[in-house]
């Protein structure tokens, strides 16, 4: 005997939910599971007397319950007399019907525009290391899109875990394997954050809020990040608020940034379409161009006199300056040594002359 053919779809198999009846209140003397049941299996009790004959009597043809379903039990004999329904009910639903997922009201799935997607992709970049990324908190908050964070830093983390928390960004507590993939590198830190970039000032915007006293860094052609976060670093601790290079992304690294330790929140990239052109806008702001060289032609840093308001122009350590940005200084300048080696690595060489502007213009 085939029981389970009527109640198959198409497929074989049966969905079947249960919905609370509007007679739930009169359970009580209702339900034939209850105490009013039991005293009605002396009369008309359905699974006692007709209920039974019907289902031997149907076995002619065929039959309307499935085997050893309760629920079948309860809906064989249709054409009977109607009985009081139990405060449960059945309900088939065809296997095409789903149930719809509660997302607060937001159903179906997200399209997302690739082109914008893209866009939104070149907006952004990765940050990582401990100090690079608090710094990163402290100063621009807001610029945060997403973080991840190791198990162990997260009490350094604290405030910064319940801001975001607080403003819907999210955050993800991983191991050291996933975080080294979501950031890129295993030298991550311990945190990375996906951030919002800054992106580059024109030199007139500069030039617009500089101060009386004012020393800006110009950097031709130096595209290494470790060294390019050195000398946000040195900027940083010497108060040099403008660095004018050519692409301004390249401030924005994760390796500058995180070797920055900190310092790159402090620094505004300036953008030069054209190196000379921009160091010509500052000369007529009143900025004297100083260059810089290995050779001893130019004035020894440690015997010269450096203006309030000038701008230091350094180049490549294999190059140096070219002969185009070279010839745009008022003045040049070398650090003296031992002459055992040919030049100092430009990070360095930035962090000493700093120094030295530092203490002439800024000490009090």
């Amino acid at each position: 005997m085939n029981d389970s053919n009527d109640f198959s779809g198409k497929n074989g198999k049966v969905k079947v939910m249960y919905v609370r009846s509007e007679e739930q209140g009169n359970t009580t003397g209702n339900d034939k599971r209850r105490g009013g049941g039991r005293d009605d299996r002396c009369g008309n009790d359905k699974r006692g007397g007709d209920r039974r004959d019907g289902a031997r009597q149907d076995r002619g043809g065929r039959s309307n319950r499935p085997e050893g379903g309760r629920e079948g039990r309860r809906s064989d004999n249709r054409n009977d007399a109607p009985r009081e329904r139990s405060p449960w009910r059945t309900v088939s639903k065809p296997d095409s019907e789903e149930l719809a997922n509660d997302h607060g009201g937001i159903v179906g799935k997200s399209q997302i525009d690739p082109e914008q997607l893209r866009k939104q992709r070149q907006e952004e970049t990765r940050i990582y290391g401990e100090n690079a990324c608090q710094a990163m908190f402290k100063n621009r908050p807001d610029a945060i899109v997403r973080a991840w964070f190791l198990q162990s830093v997260t009490p350094r983390f604290r405030d910064a875990l319940k801001w975001m928390a607080a403003n819907r960004k999210a955050y993800h507590v991983v191991d050291d394997e996933e975080l080294s993939k979501a950031s890129g590198t295993e030298h991550h830190g311990g945190v990375c954050f996906i951030i919002k970039k800054r992106g580059g000032m024109s030199a007139d915007a500069y030039l617009q809020q500089a101060t009386g006293n004012d020393c800006v860094l110009a950097l031709e052609d130096v595209g290494n990040p470790h060294n390019l976060g050195g000398i946000m670093r040195s900027c940083a601790h010497f108060g040099i608020k403008g660095v004018i290079l050519q692409d301004a992304g390249m401030l924005e690294s994760g390796a500058a940034i995180r070797t920055a330790e900190g310092g790159a929140e402090h620094i505004k990239a300036i953008d030069a379409d054209g190196l000379t052109d921009t160091l010509d806008k500052f000369r007529k702001a009143g900025y004297t161009i100083v260059t810089t060289s290995s050779h001893k032609g130019s004035q020894d840093l440690a015997k010269a006199k450096l203006p309030a308001k000038m701008v230091l122009v350094l180049g490549q350590e294999s190059d140096g300056l070219s002969d185009s940005t070279w010839d745009q200084g008022d003045m040049s300048l070398y650090i003296g040594g031992t002459g055992k080696v040919e030049s100092l690595n430009v990070s360095v060489a930035t962090g000493i002359m700093l120094a030295q502007w530092w203490q002439q213009n800024q000490v009090k």
